[in-house]
């Protein structure tokens, strides 16, 4: 298990990131990228402190930090880290440092709210402010052998979290104290309680655990606010019903170590598997497989789509997959990494072609409306010639 007590990133994979990143910028028309998201700070100069990085076109970045300097300089491999009292001071750092300030600037357009644009718009007022985001995204999409490294560990951490799920689910326990459980021992372990996507709407959090005719309360498995939950402020995740013996319980798990993500999902049940949910969850486990061994580099998200669903309507299912009628969602995975949810997806009317390097956790479900709901999920590398489990929880059951 990778150590959780102090963890960084060396300084060769930073340099990759920083000329991987300036490439995209010379062949577009902007002049220099303003990160200032945490998560974008953090893969392009080693630290999540409160600071502004600015990565020119060529040439290395400068760090502007405000907040905590001392730790940042610790952090982070980068040459150029300098503090700053004030954010207004970012333009003078800027054009002081390189000489000029260029013309069209990229910003993270995707989740910078209006306010801090209009702000910086004003601090800028020589510039024209461009969306970088997608530039950066892209950048971010094919993973290192270092990456994979860390997501592995990660895999390792989640493996060992459904291990203790396995030994420790029992009936009575409510799926709420049940999610706290194994939310626990995961954090004991270096989990840091914590998941990041870039949707200001999306409330991450660690644990679905749903049970008999709560799971199929997932009427929009992609929202939210889909899931049975213990409340109408928060109705997602888990709830307060007790779990029973012979009946599916679905456990859908997500966790990061050293800002790496694993999603992950699972069938339980304690005792027996009612026969239906049992069939079903085998049919499932037959989508995923059929999937992966079907991935390769230059097929698009949308065939891979395409193709789930027809192996769904193969085996009988074609009706109730992906969602109950009229409330079925459009993909069967998404890109992970720094991000729990991260482009490419594997998704309708998605023609971006798979490249080897690209990470995605495979999530096909069946939902049974008033029933059960039956998923699987597994995060997968593109290789080469095609994938690889990142993951390492058994593809199957759990009767416990």
């Amino acid at each position: 298990m990778e150590q959780t007590d102090y963890f960084s990133i060396p300084s060769f994979e930073i340099d990759k990131r920083i000329k991987i990143i300036q490439k995209k910028l010379q062949q577009t028309e902007i002049g220099g990228l303003v990160v200032i998201q945490r998560v974008d700070l953090l893969y392009f100069s080693g630290t999540a402190q409160n600071a502004i990085l600015f990565i020119p076109l060529t040439g290395d970045p400068l760090l502007m930090v405000k907040k905590y300097y001392p730790r940042a300089v610790k952090e982070s491999p980068l040459k150029n880290i300098i503090e700053i009292k004030s954010v207004k001071d970012i333009p003078k750092m800027i054009h002081d440092f390189y000489g000029n300030m260029p013309h069209i600037i990229g910003f993270e357009l995707d989740v910078l709210p209006v306010k801090d644009f209009d702000f910086y718009k004003n601090l800028f007022f020589d510039c024209i402010l461009v969306n970088g985001a997608d530039l950066i995204l892209e950048a971010r999409m094919i993973k290192s052998e270092w990456e994979i490294e860390r997501m592995a560990y990660a895999a390792a951490l989640s493996h060992k979290t459904f291990d203790f799920m396995r030994s420790e689910i029992k009936p009575g326990l409510s799926e709420m104290e049940f999610a706290a459980m194994a939310e626990g021992y995961a954090r004991k372990y270096g989990h840091m309680g914590k998941l990041r996507v870039r949707d200001f709407q999306t409330e991450v959090y660690t644990w679905h655990v749903l049970s008999g005719k709560n799971s199929a309360m997932i009427g929009l498995l992609d929202s939210p606010a889909s899931g049975a939950g213990t409340s109408v402020a928060f109705p997602c995740g888990a709830g307060w019903k007790q779990l029973e013996v012979n009946e599916p319980i679905l456990i859908d798990f997500s966790m990061a170590l050293n800002g790496y993500h694993m999603d992950e999902t699972r069938m339980f049940a304690i005792g027996a598997m009612p026969q239906k949910a049992l069939e079903v969850s085998k049919a499932a486990i037959e989508i995923h497989n059929a999937v992966l061994e079907k991935l390769k580099p230059g097929i698009t998200g949308h065939e891979i789509y395409e193709y789930s669903l027809s192996v769904a309507q193969k085996n009988g299912y074609h009706e109730s997959y992906l969602g109950p009628s009229g409330y079925k969602v459009s993909f069967v995975g998404h890109g992970i990494g720094l991000e729990l949810i991260e482009p490419p997806f594997l998704a309708k009317g998605r023609h971006d072609c798979l490249e080897p390097g690209m990470t995605f956790a495979l999530e096909p479900k069946i939902v049974f409306e008033d029933e059960f709901m039956v998923g699987i999920e597994s995060v997968f590398l593109v290789t080469e010639t095609g994938t690889r489990l990142i993951s390492t929880v058994p593809v199957d059951l759990f009767i416990c």
